[in-house]
């Protein structure tokens, strides 16, 4: 068996299990594993390329002790610290995004979870939100109720950010302060709502690739819609801020088998998109689809959504988002 002759396997219908030698995907040849990812890439999803965009809603003092955060306040960073933006902030920027024609755009909040008041006013912006702009809603709040979800979908929220991180194997070496099965009962309560589930995860935090070949095929048999991977850029002053950042081979084998594996959901280029060749542009030829653009944090960076843009209409990919198709 040779990386192309399994993708036209998968592109005719084989999808890869628990039960299969996994460790095909370390061994084969990068070059024709990244062609075999990208022609899946092309049958399963297609050349529309999905671009979102966040803002961070609320930022620090995170009880967690996520080993690779910068707002976790168990590290010592320099990341910014403030409560939940005003609605006036957070509409403004929706609208900014709308206009420079990115898919989705998503409120996310550090913490364990968003309650109360301050969950209130994150639903009363969506309902703004949508009310005002045509851009699909996005949230990312940590961890929430069934009863939260639901408001969150009548608010007009479509899609529901809660990323696993790594393997079961490997996530109490990240973090201590909640566990990988409340991560996944949190995503098995956003597909029961029938939210687009997106969730992914971080390479390059010392797993081993068995950590991501687990966590892949995790994603996978949970069905997940989009799957954000995130290569590690250590930050001063948390647990990995001395680790090596990982290789561009290492990143592009990663996606690739990510693609393989899960060939029809949207695999997304989020943080370690500079330790890409231009920016990510192999990646969008070794199985990538959507990606993360423009400033992730609080202000407007129209040119990286148009270099983004350029970038991909430059590989033939459709960047234009349906509500501006149906004008």
């Amino acid at each position: 068996m040779d990386a192309l002759t399994l993708a036209q396997e998968i592109i005719d219908g084989r999808r890869i299990t628990r039960e299969d030698d996994l460790n095909f995907f370390l061994t084969c040849d990068l070059k024709e594993l990244c062609e075999g990812a990208d022609r899946i890439r092309k049958a399963c999803v297609g050349d529309k390329v999905d671009l979102c965009s966040i803002i961070n809603g609320r930022s620090g003092r995170c009880p967690e002790d996520c080993k690779y955060c910068a707002q976790s306040a168990h590290h010592h960073t320099s990341c910014e610290v403030y409560d939940f933006l005003p609605e006036e902030e957070i509409v403004k920027m929706c609208h900014v995004h709308e206009e420079e024609g990115v898919d989705r755009f998503s409120i996310v909040t550090s913490g364990r979870a968003l309650t109360g008041e301050e969950f209130d006013k994150a639903i009363h912006a969506y309902e703004t939100m949508k009310k005002e702009c045509k851009i699909d809603l996005c949230a990312s709040m940590g961890f929430v109720t069934a009863e939260q979800l639901h408001r969150l979908h009548e608010a007009g929220v479509t899609s529901y950010h809660h990323n696993i991180e790594t393997s079961r194997r490997n996530f109490p070496n990240i973090c201590t302060t909640h566990t990988y099965d409340m991560k996944i009962n949190t995503l098995k309560m956003i597909k029961a709502e029938g939210m687009c589930a997106c969730s992914g995860g971080i390479i390059g935090m010392g797993e081993t690739w068995e950590d991501r070949l687990d966590m892949a095929v995790s994603l996978a048999e949970l069905g997940i819609d989009s799957i954000p991977l995130n290569a590690l850029m250590p930050i001063p002053g948390t647990p990995l801020e001395h680790l090596e950042r990982i290789s561009e081979d290492d990143i592009l084998r990663t996606i690739a088998f990510f693609r393989y594996i899960n060939p029809e959901a949207n695999i997304r280029l989020g943080a370690g998109r500079a330790l890409l060749t231009n920016d990510g542009e192999t990646a969008f030829c070794s199985g990538a689809s959507a990606t993360i653009t423009g400033n992730m944090l609080t202000t407007v960076a129209c040119a990286t959504i148009r270099s983004d843009k350029k970038m991909l209409k430059g590989l033939g990919r459709d960047v234009t988002p349906e509500y501006m198709k149906e004008n």
